[in-house]
């Protein structure tokens, strides 16, 4: 397969791996872009190479450095603003664990801790309501733990301790 045949079934890959997982397909696309590239590009550059308009490019490089994922770059004689991804997989990964925890979890964690409080009328459906709701809480909570120690790991100290769970 040629250079231009994997970059482009990358992109698209990554594209698609974004939608499926509830992000903008553009956005993922402009990110596995950013990702590969040898240099920043310009936003003229991510217009060109991805077929999109401006205004498309501007609103997800936008999410992008909103996310934490991707900066802007500075060329010395250049107007022009630049734009380079993360590189380093294992920072990439925290950052958006990190993101997705206050972008999902947070805000779900504080709407079960505020609805546990739900006084016990003694009726079936608050009863159940409340073992929903604490069991709901009990598994958000342990996965914010989870994220949490996972987004201060060390990368080495991370897969080493999978390694000794999965043996």
């Amino acid at each position: 397969m040629k250079y231009t045949e994997a970059k482009e079934e990358l992109i698209q890959a990554w594209g698609n791996l974004g939608y499926s997982w509830g992000l903008n397909k553009t956005m993922a696309q402009i990110h596995a872009l950013l990702m590969i590239s040898t240099k920043p590009l310009s936003t003229e550059e991510i217009m060109q190479e991805l077929a999109i308009s401006r205004g498309n490019a501007n609103m997800n490089i936008r999410a992008l450095l909103d996310w934490g994922i991707v900066s802007r770059v500075s060329i010395p004689g250049e107007r022009k603003e630049y734009f380079k991804s993360e590189k380093d997989t294992w920072s990439l990964a925290r950052q958006v664990a990190r993101e997705r925890r206050k972008r999902e979890l947070e805000p779900i964690l504080k709407i079960l801790r505020e609805v546990s409080e739900v006084s016990n009328d003694g009726t079936d459906e608050t009863k159940e309501f409340r073992k929903v709701v604490k069991d709901l809480k009990n598994f958000a909570e342990k996965s914010d733990n989870l994220l949490e120690t996972f987004i201060k790991a060390e990368e080495s100290w991370f897969w080493n301790s999978i390694i000794k769970l999965l043996k």
